[in-house]
C-alpha cells in the first residue's frame, strides 16, 4: 500500500473472495458427479509466453552481466556465472517466480570494495557467507520486517550507489582507469579529460546514443524494433562498428573456463569480514525484497495474460536468494540479487511462470560456452557506457519528488552522500539514524498557543500530544482565568494517556470553579488515518479512513461514550460556522497532502474502476467503507439506492444517464448496488406502500414496489445474511431491494451490452451501520431465487499474536 499510501479500489475489499466456493451457501443442492479422471501430468512443459520472455530477458542480461563484472573489477566470466545461477537457482527456489536475479548494479560498489580489500577468491567466499546469512534470515521469517526500512533510506542507498558507478565508469568511457573512491575519481577527472582516448569516446558515445534513441523510434517501425532490447542494440552496434572500422581499443577478454577461479577462504580482521558479510547480505536482501514487491505490482497491473501464482512469498524469496549466493560464490560468480530491469522486462514480455526465469539462465550458460569468440569482440568502453547509464538511472527524479513531498529530503541526501563518500553499510546506518531522529523530532514537536476571542479562551495544540508536551500544556492551560469559557482545539493525530489525564484533571478543576471547557479535534489514543488526512477540528478521527462521521453542530463532536468526561455540545452554533471551520481545516491540513493527486486527476480526467450506486443516507461514507480515494469511484446516490427501469412512467433519467455515462464513456469494470441497515426509504415503503404517491417522495418510492412484491413472493426464502437471520422485515426488504435493483440494472441497454461482452460485472453489497460490517452478495445476485450476503473478513477476525 503501498507506500508510501495508495488508496485501494473497491474490488480489493473482497469482491472476488466472496464468490469462492467456500463463500457460497445457497439452498439449491448441487448434483454429485464422480470425479473426473486426472490426466497424467507432463513432466515439463513451457508456455510460449515464457519462452519469448526468457529470450527477451537473456538479451538484456548478457551485456549487463559483462558490464557489471567489468565495473566491479571481477573476472568477466563471474558476471555470466552469477546470471546463470540467478536464473536457475533463485528462479527455481525463490518466492517470486517472475523476478529475475543475477549480478545487480546495486551490488557493484560493495563488490568492487571487497575485491580491492580482500581479492577475488576471498570475495567469492564472502558471497557464500552472505548467502548463508540470507538462509538464516529466511528461516527466521524476517523478510517483511526488512521492508520497514524508510523508503528514503532505500532510495538514497540506490542513488549513492548509482553516483559511485557513474563517476567510476566515466573514466573508462573516456579511455582511462577508474580510481578507488568517488572523491579520487572526481579529483582525477580533469586530468582524464585532458587525455581523452578518441576511439573509446566514440564507441561510448555511439552506445549511449543507441541506448537512448532506440526506444524513441516513432511509428509502426518503432513498435516492431522496440521488441529488441535497447541494451543489446547499443552494445551490438558499437561492437559491429569497432570491428568494421578496425579501431584499436580494449575489448572483452574471456579466459578459458579451465582457469576460472573458485571461492577461497577470506582472510583478514574478523570485524572487517563480519562487516563485509553484513553489507553484502543487507544490499542483496533489501534489493531482492523490494524487487519482489515491485514485481507483484507489475503483475497485478498488466492487462495481458496473468500468472496463476499468488503474491510473492518474501521469506521463500530470501531463502532462494541465499541459496543462489551460496552457489554463485562457490562457483566463482558475483553476488546475486533481484534485478529490476530484467524483472520488469520478464513481466512485460508476458511471462506466466518461473520457467521464463530458469530458461534465461539456461540461455546464459549456452552463451558462455558457445559464444566466447563473439563476446571477445565487445569494446570495454561500450560496456562501461551501458553501466554508467544504469548508474545514472538509479538517481531517480521520481524518488526525489516523492521524498520531497513527504519531507524526507534530509534522510535521502544524507544516505546518498554517506553511501557515495563513506561506504554502503556506513551510509545506510547514517541514513537510518537520521530517519529515526527526524521521526522523533516530528513526534516531539508540539506547538501550544493561547488566545482570547470575544471572551472565549482558545488553547490550540498542533502536533502529537504526548507526555513530553504535558509541562508546556499545563503552563498554557493555567493561563485561562478561573470561571472563563475555554475551548481546547487539538489539531493532531494522537494523544497519549499522560496528556489525556492532564487535560481531564484541568477540566475538572476548571469546571468546579464555575468555568466551562470544550474539546475539539483528536480523541485519546487515536492514531493518524490513512491516505494522509489529519483529523479535522470539530471531527472525531476515525482510524484508517480520514473520514469522520461528519461535523456536528456546536464546537465539536465530543467523544463517544466511554471516551472521557467531555460533554457533547449542543446545537447552539450555526451550521454555517461548522461548514466554514471544516473548509478551513481542509485547506490547512488536507489540501496540501492531496493537491498533487488532484492536480494529476484534473489533467488526466477521471478514470474510475467502478460505478457505486448507494443510498443518500448521511451515515454511508462511500470512501470510508471502500477504502477508496479521489478518482476511484463514480458514485450515484438516491433515496433507497433505487435503479428505475428504463421507459417507466414517472421514470428518472438522471440515474439512467449516470449508468450510461459510467458504462459507455468511463468504461467502468463493475457496478455495485449498496444497501444499508435502517434505510428510511425502505421503512417508508413498508409503511405506506403506494399511499404517498402524490408527493415527490411517494412517486420516487414507486420504483421500489418491485422489491416489495419480491419480498412478499419469496417469503422466508429470499435474500438473507449468512450466519444469522435478518433482524426484522425492514432488513429483509433492504437485502431483497439490492437483488431487485441488480435485475433492474440488467434491463438497461448499456449494461446488457457490456455484460454480454464480458466487460462488466455486477455486485451486490449491504452495509450494517451499527455493526460497521460490510456484506457482499454471493454469486453476484445472479440467481433469481435471491442470494446470500456474506460478511467480508476484517482485521478483527485475524488470529492475534501469541
Amino acid at each position: 500500500m503501498s507506500s508510501a499510501c495508495v488508496p485501494t479500489h473497491p474490488e480489493g475489499l473482497g469482491l472476488a473472495r466472496a464468490t469462492t466456493p467456500k463463500a457460497v451457501t445457497g439452498t439449491a443442492r448441487q448434483p454429485q458427479h464422480p470425479p473426473a479422471p486426472t490426466p497424467p501430468r507432463r513432466r515439463f512443459s513451457v508456455a510460449g509466453a515464457d519462452l519469448s520472455a526468457a529470450v527477451a530477458v537473456f538479451l538484456i542480461a548478457l551485456p549487463l552481466s559483462l558490464g557489471i563484472a567489468l565495473a566491479t573489477g571481477a573476472p568477466l566470466q563471474a558476471g555470466l556465472v552469477a546470471a546463470a545461477v540467478g536464473g536457475l537457482v533463485a528462479g527455481r527456489l525463490g518466492g517470486c517466480p517472475l523476478q529475475v536475479s543475477g549480478p545487480a548494479a546495486g551490488l557493484t560498489v560493495v563488490t568492487a570494495d571487497l575485491i580491492h580489500r580482500y581479492g577475488w577468491r576471498a570475495t567469492c567466499g564472502i558471497t557464500v557467507l552472505a548467502g548463508l546469512a540470507q538462509l538464516g534470515l529466511g528461516c527466521l521469517r524476517v523478510a517483511r520486517t526488512a521492508l520497514a526500512v524508510s523508503p528514503a533510506v532505500v532510495h538514497g542507498m540506490l542513488a549513492g550507489i548509482g553516483v559511485t558507478i557513474a563517476v567510476a565508469q566515466l573514466h573508462i568511457v573516456l579511455g582511462g582507469t577508474p580510481q578507488s573512491s568517488v572523491l579520487a575519481n572526481v579529483r582525477a577527472l580533469p586530468a582524464q579529460l585532458a587525455n581523452l582516448h578518441p576511439a573509446a569516446v566514440a564507441m561510448s558515445t555511439l552506445t549511449l546514443a543507441l541506448l537512448l534513441g532506440w526506444p524513441r523510434i516513432p511509428g509502426r517501425a518503432g513498435r516492431l524494433l522496440h521488441t529488441v532490447p535497447a541494451a543489446l542494440v547499443a552494445v551490438a552496434g558499437a561492437t559491429a562498428t569497432a570491428a568494421l572500422t578496425g579501431l584499436a581499443l580494449p575489448r572483452v577478454d574471456l579466459p578459458s573456463w579451465s582457469s576460472h577461479a573458485l571461492a577461497g577462504l577470506p582472510e583478514g580482521p574478523a570485524l572487517g569480514l563480519v562487516a563485509a558479510v553484513l553489507t553484502t547480505t543487507l544490499v542483496c536482501s533489501v534489493q531482492s525484497l523490494l524487487g519482489a514487491v515491485a514485481v507483484d505490482k507489475l503483475v497485478a497491473g498488466r492487462t495481458g495474460p496473468q500468472s496463476r501464482l499468488g503474491r510473492s512469498d518474501l521469506d521463500r524469496e530470501l531463502l532462494g536468494q541465499g541459496a543462489a549466493n551460496i552457489v554463485s560464490g562457490a562457483l566463482g560468480g558475483l553476488p546475486v540479487a533481484g534485478v529490476a530491469v530484467r524483472s520488469s522486462a520478464n513481466v512485460r514480455s508476458g511471462a506466466v511462470s518461473r520457467n521464463s526465469t530458469m530458461l534465461h539462465g539456461v540461455f546464459v550458460v549456452v552463451a558462455a560456452l558457445l559464444m566466447v569468440p563473439v563476446l571477445d569482440l565487445i569494446p570495454l568502453a561500450s560496456l562501461a557506457a551501458l553501466v554508467m547509464a544504469v548508474g545514472i538511472q538509479m538517481v531517480s527524479l521520481h524518488h526525489i519528488r516523492t521524498v520531497t513531498r513527504h519531507r524526507e529530503v534530509l534522510v535521502y541526501a544524507v544516505t546518498t552522500l554517506g553511501v557515495a563518500l563513506i561506504g554502503v553499510l556506513e551510509g545506510v546506518v547514517l541514513g537510518v539514524s537520521v530517519a529515526v531522529a527526524v521521526a522523533l523530532h516530528r513526534l516531539t514537536r508540539t506547538r501550544i498557543t493561547h488566545e482570547e476571542k470575544e471572551g472565549v479562551h482558545h488553547v490550540h495544540v498542533r502536533g502529537q500530544l504526548t507526555f513530553l508536551a504535558v509541562p508546556r500544556l499545563s503552563r498554557v492551560l493555567h493561563l485561562v482565568p478561573q470561571g472563563a469559557r475555554a475551548v481546547v482545539e487539538l489539531d493532531g493525530s494522537f494523544m497519549d494517556h499522560a496528556a489525556y489525564e492532564s487535560l481531564r484533571d484541568w477540566r475538572r478543576a476548571h469546571t468546579a470553579q464555575g468555568g466551562s471547557a470544550e474539546l475539539t479535534g483528536c480523541r485519546a489514543g487515536v492514531r493518524a488515518p490513512e491516505y494522509g488526512h489529519r483529523p479535522e477540528p470539530g471531527r472525531s478521527a476515525e482510524p484508517h479512513t480520514g473520514h469522520g462521521p461528519g461535523p456536528h453542530t456546536g464546537h465539536g463532536p465530543g467523544p463517544r461514550a466511554g471516551h472521557g468526561p467531555w460533554r457533547r455540545p449542543g446545537r447552539s452554533a450555526g451550521a454555517g460556522h461548522e461548514l466554514a471551520r471544516g473548509i478551513s481545516a481542509f485547506q490547512r491540513d488536507t489540501a496540501p497532502l492531496v493537491r498533487a493527486e488532484l492536480a494529476r486527476l484534473a489533467r488526466e480526467g477521471q478514470r474510475p474502476s467502478q460505478l457505486f450506486l448507494t443510498c443518500a443516507d448521511s451515515r454511508l461514507v462511500t470512501s470510508m467503507i471502500t477504502s477508496s480515494g479521489p478518482g476511484d469511484l463514480f458514485v450515484v446516490r438516491n433515496m433507497g439506492n433505487l435503479v428505475p427501469l428504463p421507459g417507466e412512467e414517472n421514470g428518472d433519467d438522471s440515474v439512467a444517464a449516470a449508468i450510461e455515462y459510467a458504462v459507455d464513456v468511463l468504461k467502468v469494470r463493475s457496478i455495485t448496488v449498496c444497501g444499508h441497515s435502517g434505510c428510511g426509504a425502505m421503512q417508508a415503503l413498508l409503511g405506506s406502500g403506494t399511499g404517498g404517491a402524490a408527493t415527490p417522495l411517494g412517486r420516487w418510492l414507486r420504483h421500489g414496489l418491485p422489491s416489495l412484491a419480491r419480498l412478499a413472493d419469496e417469503g422466508g426464502a429470499g435474500a438473507r445474511l449468512a450466519g444469522r437471520a435478518a433482524a426484522d422485515t425492514v432488513e429483509r426488504l433492504c437485502l431483497t431491494n439490492v437483488v431487485q435493483q441488480l435485475e433492474h440494472l440488467r434491463a438497461h441497454d448499456s449494461v446488457a451490452r457490456a455484460l454480454a461482452a464480458g466487460a462488466l460485472e455486477l455486485h451486490g453489497m449491504y452495509f450494517h451501520v451499527g455493526e460497521a460490517q460490510a456484506y457482499l452478495l454471493s454469486r453476484g445476485g445472479a440467481d433469481a431465487e435471491g442470494g446470500v450476503f456474506q460478511g467480508v473478513p476484517g482485521a478483527e477476525e485475524l488470529p492475534s499474536p501469541a
